[in-house]
């Protein structure tokens, strides 16, 4: 722990941002078919054409994000007017309440991440509060605080602020354990240190998965299905990888994919330095953007 918060202190300038300047991010594609909005049961995750189905229902959170605030329906529209808008799936986990397992695919992989990215950041939780997050200064000026620009007022007046599901201390012991052994590839902290969009977005779908009893296993499994959607190259390097050894990456336990020595930024690199030269993918940034295209721009992990 002493060695990962010295880590932690090393990155955490690369983590802040200037608040007034966001890094162009999150790419938005039209989406598939809707997925059945009635189910009731949680499912497995299923491969399928056109993405995975998770095995968590989002029922009415979208409703319940908007009616607090932590989401501005009209900044999260108009973040997509120019590509198209929303199209009725998408506006179904906005506003509906009635929505079954949520799919993600390659191309709502990015309204995806900002929906969770809102629900990690707006519920209520202890690893926001006391967590290592909490011990750097102004939390306010981290890519996942100071980043989340279409909330209604500070993104900081929805910080940990909203009760969207409780969990039972053994809930929370679960989200807390987990999250400190899954990594992104665009930052060296973990899930527990949620200072970039991935990370909070994470959190959140942990917390969602560790409300409706998903295992701990499922949740390793789901969540690298996940990071694969938000990181395809980085996890189609580390597949290679794994493949010149002679392994597939199926036969690899989530958990340890997830960890430090593949996932995290550091870890990645090396993993990248032994194999064919990918361009990264970085999950598309680490702010909120309506996926226009920008012109490059100097970048260092989840910051300005």
């Amino acid at each position: 722990m002493e060695n990962e918060t010295k880590q932690k202190d090393s990155l955490l300038p690369a983590s802040i941002l200037v608040s007034t300047i966001i890094l162009a991010g999150v790419w938005l594609y039209t989406s598939g078919p809707r997925d059945q909005q009635n189910q009731t049961q949680i499912q497995p995750p299923q491969k399928t054409s056109e993405g995975i189905i998770l095995p968590i229902r989002w029922g009415d959170l979208g409703v319940k994000m908007v009616s607090a605030s932590v989401i501005d329906a009209k900044k999260f529209e108009q973040l997509y007017a120019n590509r198209e808008g929303l199209n009725n799936e998408a506006k179904e986990l906005l506003y509906g309440d009635k929505n079954g397992n949520l799919k993600i695919t390659s191309e709502n992989s990015g309204m995806i991440l900002n929906l969770l990215w809102a629900l990690g950041l707006g519920a209520k939780n202890d690893i926001l509060e006391s967590g290592p997050i909490a011990q750097y200064g102004d939390t306010g000026n981290f890519a996942s605080t100071g980043g989340w620009t279409i909330a209604k007022g500070n993104a900081m007046d929805h910080y940990s602020k909203h009760a969207f599901f409780k969990l039972t201390p053994e809930q929370q012991a679960l989200v807390e354990n987990v999250s400190k052994n899954i990594y992104r590839p665009c930052c060296d902290n973990s899930t527990n240190f949620p200072d970039c969009n991935h990370g909070m977005a994470m959190l959140g779908l942990l917390e969602i998965m560790a409300s409706q009893g998903i295992s701990e296993k499922e949740m390793y499994k789901t969540a690298l299905q996940v990071n694969s959607f938000w990181f395809p190259e980085e996890y189609a390097a580390i597949a290679r990888y794994f493949a010149s050894k002679g392994q597939t990456l199926s036969a690899i336990d989530p958990k340890e994919i997830l960890g430090r020595n593949y996932s995290s930024a550091s870890g990645f690199r090396k993993i990248a330095a032994l194999v064919p030269q990918v361009k990264s993918s970085g999950g598309g940034g680490c702010g909120v953007d309506s996926g226009q295209p920008t012109a490059p721009q100097q970048q260092s992990g989840c910051g300005i």
